[in-house]
């Protein structure tokens, strides 16, 4: 409820911006305000009904059968039983970076999805660590979460560009005779529908991070495997890259804060917006449920 309602509100502070930049009286901030929440509300219906296909869309996820993956499908199949839920939907993202991610808006609506590359580079031990990771975000209502985020944020996002470009080429039906009168306006509305979405990221990046470890903890305690997990972690964030992806087939950015692993690593404007905990705190993190267990995890 708090990241709708804070995602709301940034959407309707852009609308806010627009109206009052673009026509310069309050009746229009109002006026764009009242069509902010009118949009938000909509954006926020359609992103918890729809998120997880916005997701599987923007990912490029290819859905798959049990006999088109047995080992794969089998490792989530017995993850979904140990965490007593319906077994999730299974995908596969053809990619050079090894990474995995879930989403869906409840355990019987969830996806569990790794690419290629991944499937490759992990033992079987490994790759049911990595799934008790997803899984346990399942079970946690995670993937309900980061989903819609990951589904507003992008749509504010993708306001706040069109909004600038139609700013630059003198859009939004601004009268020339009103131009000097709102230039100061319309410099603020550029620099905050900048930020905006950037505000938008942040609260996705928040979210994200805790929910990370929390993922780790559960994973490790669910599987039994907290060593192949680090293992994994350690395997997955030394090869990812961004330059793994192709580009017709990159994830949006929006989608960051659900992989395993941010697949934006090494993108600049990606490292200073990380979704993701730091490797060190993982493993320690899971190190303490390895003591739990009575293993010691190096």
């Amino acid at each position: 409820m708090l990241l709708m309602t804070s995602l709301t509100f940034l959407l309707m502070l852009i609308a806010v911006v627009i109206g009052y930049a673009f026509y310069g009286t309050a009746a229009a901030a109002l006026d764009f305000a009242l069509l902010g929440l009118v949009l938000a509300g909509i954006m926020n219906l359609v992103a918890y009904e729809w998120a997880d296909k916005f997701v599987l869309w923007s990912t490029h996820t290819k859905l798959i059968k049990q006999q088109d993956n047995p080992q794969l499908y089998a490792i989530v199949q017995k993850v979904a039983y140990e965490a007593r839920i319906p077994m999730p939907r299974v995908g596969i993202v053809d990619s050079a970076q090894p990474n995995a991610f879930a989403t869906g808006k409840s355990p019987s609506h969830a996806v569990v999805a790794c690419t290629t590359s991944i499937l490759r580079m992990l033992s079987p031990s490994e790759l049911e660590a990595v799934i008790g990771h997803e899984i346990s975000h399942v079970t946690h209502r995670d993937i309900l979460v980061s989903s819609i985020a990951a589904t507003l944020a992008g749509a504010i996002s993708y306001i706040g560009q069109i909004v600038i470009f139609g700013s630059l080429f003198g859009g939004f039906g601004n009268s020339r005779g009103r131009a000097n009168q709102n230039s100061s306006y319309l410099i603020l509305a550029i620099i905050a529908i900048i930020l905006i979405p950037i505000g938008a990221f942040l609260i996705q990046m928040g979210i994200s991070r805790s929910r990370e470890t929390s993922a780790d903890e559960a994973g490790a305690r669910l599987t039994q495997k907290p060593q192949e997990l680090v293992n994994a972690l350690r395997k997955i964030s030394s090869s990812a890259n961004a330059k793994q992806w192709r580009k017709n087939n990159a994830p949006s950015p929006s989608t960051s804060p659900l992989w395993i692993v941010n697949p934006l690593k090494g993108q600049s404007m990606a490292g200073l917006f990380s979704t993701h905990p730091p490797l060190e705190k993982r493993v320690k993190a899971i190190q303490k449920v390895g003591m739990e267990l009575g293993v010691i995890v190096v």
